[in-house]
C-alpha cells in the first residue's frame, strides 16, 4: 500500500478499516503530516488483497494491528518486513520504505500525471517539494531524440 498509494509509513500504520472507501476506490488519510486530511486512489488489486487480509486478520481498531489487539503495527517491524522481502527477492540495492513513496511519485510523473496532481496525492504543501521528482525521472529525457541524429 505504501507504493500503491504513495503513503508515508506513519500514514499506513495510522489507517483504520473505515478509512478504506471501497465504493469510491479511495483511501482517506486523516491527520496526515501537517495535520492535513487527504484522499488517494485505491488500486483494485490492492482492494482485493485488503479484502482477503480483512477476512483473515479481522482487525479491530487499526487496519494493520500489532501483536496487541487495538494497537497499531510497529514501525520497526514494518521496516523488517521490507528487509525480509529484499532478501527473498535477491535485491541487494539499499531500499527504504520511503523510497517506495518516491517510486510512486516518479512512476506517476513518467506516465504523464500532472505535477500538481502528484503534489496533491503526496500531501505536499509546496510545489517545490514535489518538483524533486522532475529531477529524479529520467524516462522522459531518454525518449528525447537528439537533433544530431537527423543530420
Amino acid at each position: 500500500m505504501i507504493y500503491s498509494c504513495g503513503l508515508r509509513s506513519s500514514e499506513l500504520l495510522a489507517l483504520k478499516p473505515q478509512h478504506i472507501d471501497s465504493n469510491r476506490n479511495i483511501v482517506l488519510l486523516k491527520n496526515a503530516k501537517g495535520q492535513k486530511d487527504r484522499i488517494v486512489p485505491l488500486s483494485a488489486k490492492i482492494l482485493e488483497m485488503l479484502r482477503q487480509y480483512y477476512k483473515t486478520c479481522k482487525p479491530k481498531t487499526y487496519l494493520f494491528e500489532g501483536q496487541v489487539e487495538g494497537k497499531p503495527y510497529d514501525a520497526r517491524s514494518l521496516q523488517l518486513i521490507l528487509k525480509q522481502a529484499l532478501v527473498k527477492t535477491g535485491i541487494t540495492k539499499p531500499v527504504t520504505l520511503h523510497w517506495l513513496r518516491h517510486s510512486y511519485a516518479t512512476h506517476l510523473l513518467e506516465s504523464g500525471t500532472d505535477l500538481r496532481y502528484i503534489q496533491e496525492l503526496l500531501g505536499h504543501s509546496s510545489s517545490k517539494t514535489t518538483e524533486i521528482y522532475t529531477h529524479v525521472s529520467t524516462k522522459s529525457i531518454q525518449q528525447i531524440k537528439s537533433p544530431f541524429d537527423d543530420l
